[in-house]
């Protein structure tokens, strides 16, 4: 027979709220339990996106603040997954929205901002912003809020599948960085400032272009205006882990994701279809192809005649 932990574990995989809410009611100190990396079942359930599953541990007790091995909490978790009913939830229950996880400034605010979650992010921002630095403000649309734009950007990936790297201190690397922050979550007019600042259209800071954040977020309206602005629609770059994205290009990555007004304006606006990525040697159709989206293989392949 399981242990009790194991069988909450797989009544939380299954996504099993009556059995979970029988293994609790039979052991209900494993709300306290912990597994590898110091996660618990409140954890578990969060990543699991199942806010049936968040209610009955914290019914249980649960401790919302619990944070894991690396400080991730449940309201992190739902920063990543871009969720705001779970962040609401979790809010409610007094989770607290200013604790950093993967290094200091990791706020689940942060967390979901990187992934370009705009909506759970302005629910979080709600609660408060940490930390007001420049791509906090430029990923919120609210440049005026970057009180110190370079402090505080000790967190930047949230899960070791990405490559290691270390931020600096330059002025000029804030400056491209918050503009990619302000492209992922569609923040147009805040992407004008930021290159009248100074901000370079194609700086790869980290993992991405500006452009190409924008195009694998479907963020339309941050495409059109990084375009508009100059943005080379060929540029390639990296993004995302080591083995994802070498030499790709926008077009790719909104290829992936299947985002068919994307592609559309990208190749309108001269973007080749044909270019291949350095580690798979794809091009846009293949990459959508990879990806399961059938239209935007039928698109691409249209345009280059087959």
């Amino acid at each position: 027979m399981d242990e009790p932990f194991t069988r909450a574990y797989r009544a939380i995989e299954a996504r099993d709220v009556p059995e979970l809410a029988a293994v609790l009611a039979r052991f209900p100190g494993l709300v306290t339990a912990r597994g590898t990396n110091g996660n618990d079942l409140l954890g578990m359930a969060a990543a699991a996106c199942d806010e049936r599953l968040v209610r009955v541990l914290l019914d249980a007790g649960a401790d919302v603040g619990h944070a894991n091995a690396h400080g991730w909490t449940a309201l992190h978790q739902a920063g990543y997954a871009g969720l705001p009913e779970l962040a609401r939830m979790l809010l409610d229950a007094r989770a607290r929205p200013d604790v950093s996880a993967r290094g200091d400034g990791g706020t689940p605010l942060v967390v979901a901002l990187f992934w370009g979650h705009t909506p759970t992010a302005e629910l979080l921002a709600a609660h408060g912003v940490w930390p007001r630095n420049l791509r906090v403000a430029a990923g919120l649309g609210q440049l005026e809020l970057a009180e110190d734009a370079g402090a505080h950007r000790e967190f930047y990936r949230p899960h070791g599948g990405f490559p290691a790297w270390r931020p600096s201190d330059s002025a000029a690397e804030v400056l491209d960085e918050a503009l990619s922050w302000a492209a992922r979550n569609d923040q147009a007019d805040a992407i004008t400032e930021l290159v009248a600042r100074g901000a370079r259209l194609d700086a790869d800071v980290y993992r991405g272009t500006a452009l190409t954040w924008a195009a694998a977020g479907g963020k339309l309206r941050a495409v059109r205006r990084l375009l508009d602005l100059g943005a080379d629609p060929n540029a390639r770059g990296t993004f995302g882990g080591p083995d994802h994205g070498e030499g790709v290009t926008a077009l790719h990555l909104a290829a992936q994701h299947g985002h068919l007004p994307t592609i559309t304006l990208l190749l309108e606006r001269g973007a080749d279809p044909g270019i291949r990525d350095t580690i798979h040697h794809g091009d846009a159709a293949s990459w959508a192809d990879f990806g399961g989206q059938e239209a935007a293989v039928a698109l691409l392949r249209d345009r280059r005649g087959g």
